[in-house]
């Protein structure tokens, strides 16, 4: 059952773009969300050319894309619902060709054509969705977006506060035909006193079970872990074809 992320929500609507409107003309600045690119880069570099052409949904104020273009990322979009934001970062970053910033609600995306993207990269804004109204359907039409613009073979990196319990429920939709794969990375400055069973390098994949859930004897260095999930739109017509052959009449094509 697909729910609203109750525990991890304040009072706040964070679906709201009133809401970060005056968040941003209060707080000006920058503000990374969960993790910065130092951290991630491990994930990002891994996942995602230097030569792609990159959507990064629910910018903010952040300076992610930034410190991606200084790692070599040549076309990076930045949208977010709010306009003092993008009007903000559209100012910080003008002689900055290789980040352009869009106003856009990212339940809906389109002013840009299918299959746009080489990859999508979601810090958090899948998280504000999941903490307003409607937060099922929100979510829905946002990654229904995701997948529509990702080409195949293209990625969505979703980094998330949501274990699988909450997360792949919506994930892992036969509709969008993704292959997914789970990393677990502990909170900045996290520092761990002795490791317990089972904890791996956070630069390897977590083995889901058969219900995409994390194993019942899984432990997490840091209980408050963030969690990255790596999201591969799948070619459906090759996947088709290679369903469709027979082995026996192969040779016959």
């Amino acid at each position: 059952m697909m729910l609203r992320d109750v525990s991890a929500c304040n009072t706040y609507n964070y679906g709201d773009a009133l809401y970060w409107d005056a968040r941003y003309v209060q707080e000006g600045g920058s503000f990374d969300w969960y993790q910065r690119y130092s951290a991630l880069h491990p994930f990002v570099r891994r996942y995602v050319p230097t030569t792609s052409k990159v959507l990064m949904v629910g910018c903010g104020n952040a300076v992610m894309s930034e410190d991606m273009v200084k790692d070599g990322y040549e076309e990076i979009v930045n949208v977010d619902i709010s306009a003092v934001a993008i009007d903000m970062m559209k100012k910080k970053y003008e002689h900055v060709p290789q980040m352009k910033y869009l106003q856009m609600d990212v339940r809906d995306m389109s002013f840009f054509p299918d299959e746009s993207f080489d990859a999508v990269i979601d810090k958090g804004t899948l998280d504000s969705l999941m903490c307003g109204t409607n937060a099922p359907i929100c979510a829905a039409q946002m990654l229904g977006e995701v997948n529509r613009l990702l080409k195949n073979g293209g990625v969505y990196m979703l980094i998330t506060y949501g274990d699988p319990t909450a997360r792949m429920p919506h994930l892992s939709r036969s509709v969008f035909n993704w292959k997914i794969e789970l990393y677990i990375i502990p909170r900045p400055g996290f520092q761990k006193h002795g490791d317990p069973p089972n904890v791996k390098s956070c630069l390897e994949p977590i083995p889901l079970t058969e219900k995409g859930l994390l194993p019942a004897d899984y432990v997490m260095a840091d209980p408050d872990s963030h969690f990255i999930y790596i999201c591969k739109k799948i070619d459906e017509s090759v996947e088709l074809n290679s369903k469709s052959t027979d082995p026996l009449t192969a040779d016959l094509l």
